[in-house]
C-alpha cells in the first residue's frame, strides 16, 4: 500500500482503492492538496481486511479491481455493522446506467465515471462528508427535516410540532428515507432493508406506503422523488 497525506492529526481519511497507480496518485495527490489525509491501495484482495483494521472516514473504490471487485467490496462492507456507514464513491471505467445503478443497489453513496476531473471528484468528496456529518449528528435520538421531526426512543412523529400517526412499518420506511437523504434507493433495496429479505408481497407495497407517507406528511410531498422504473430519493432538503 502506498499513498500521499497531508494535512493536521483530524484531516478526514478517505482511502482510494484503484488498480492504476498513475490515477491513484493523482487522486491521493489532488485530496492531499485541499487538506484530507488520501492513503492508496491497488488491490482488492485484502481491502476488506485493511478497513476493518483501520476504517477509513470515506472510500473511493474502482469497480475493475484484481482479486476482488468493487461491487464485492461495497456488498461486504454494507453488510457488516462495523464498516456499513462508510461513505462510498464508486469510481468506473464504465458510463452505462445499468452499471451505476447496480453500484447503487449495493449500497454505494456516489458514483464517478472515468475520465473525470479530480476537482470534481474532491468536490463529491466533501460534499458527501459534509452529509454524512450531518447525518451522523442528527443521531441524538431525534431525526430532523424542516418542521419534520422523528424521536427513535420514543417512535413519534411530529410535523411542525403536531402530532403524525404512522404505522409500524411507515414509521420505519420515514426512517429509513431520512437516514439515507440524497440518495437513489431501489424498490427492492427498500424490500429487503426495511421489509426484510424474506418479504414476498412484491415491491407494490412500497408505492403504496410513500403514497400514504406524502399523504401524512405534505411537507414530502415533493420532497420524496419518484425515480422512473427504479424506487425514490429523498432530497437533501433542509439541513
Amino acid at each position: 500500500m502506498g499513498g500521499a497525506s497531508k494535512g493536521e492529526g483530524a484531516a478526514e481519511r478517505i482511502l482510494v482503492v484503484e488498480d492504476d497507480p498513475d490515477i491513484a496518485a493523482l487522486l491521493a495527490h489532488h485530496l492531499g492538496r485541499v487538506g484530507f489525509a488520501a492513503r492508496t491501495h491497488h488491490t482488492g484482495e485484502d481491502v476488506v481486511a485493511l478497513i476493518r483494521r483501520e476504517p477509513p472516514d470515506l472510500l473511493l473504490l474502482d469497480v475493475m479491481l484484481p482479486g476482488l471487485d468493487g461491487r464485492e467490496i461495497c456488498r461486504l462492507l454494507r453488510s457488516d455493522p462495523q464498516t456499513a456507514a462508510i461513505p462510498i464513491i464508486m469510481v468506473t471505467a464504465r458510463a452505462d446506467e445499468a452499471d451505476r445503478i447496480a453500484g447503487l443497489e449495493l449500497g454505494a453513496d456516489d458514483y464517478v465515471t472515468k475520465p473525470f476531473s479530480p476537482n470534481e471528484v474532491v468536490a463529491r468528496v466533501r460534499a458527501l462528508l459534509r452529509r454524512s456529518a450531518r447525518d451522523t449528528a442528527a443521531h441524538d435520538g431525534v431525526l430532523r427535516y424542516g418542521g419534520l421531526e422523528v424521536d427513535l426512543d420514543r417512535h413519534t412523529v411530529s410535523l411542525d410540532g403536531s402530532a403524525v400517526h404512522l404505522t409500524a412499518k411507515e414509521f420505519l420506511l420515514l426512517r429509513y428515507f431520512l437516514e439515507h437523504r440524497g440518495r437513489v434507493l431501489s424498490r427492492d433495496l427498500l424490500l429487503s432493508d426495511v421489509w426484510g429479505y424474506r418479504y414476498t408481497g412484491g415491491t407494490r407495497t412500497v408505492d403504496v406506503h410513500v403514497r400514504r407517507l406524502r399523504e401524512k406528511l405534505p411537507a414530502l410531498a415533493e420532497a420524496l422523488v419518484t425515480v422512473k422504473q427504479f424506487g425514490y430519493r429523498l432530497l437533501e432538503g433542509p439541513a
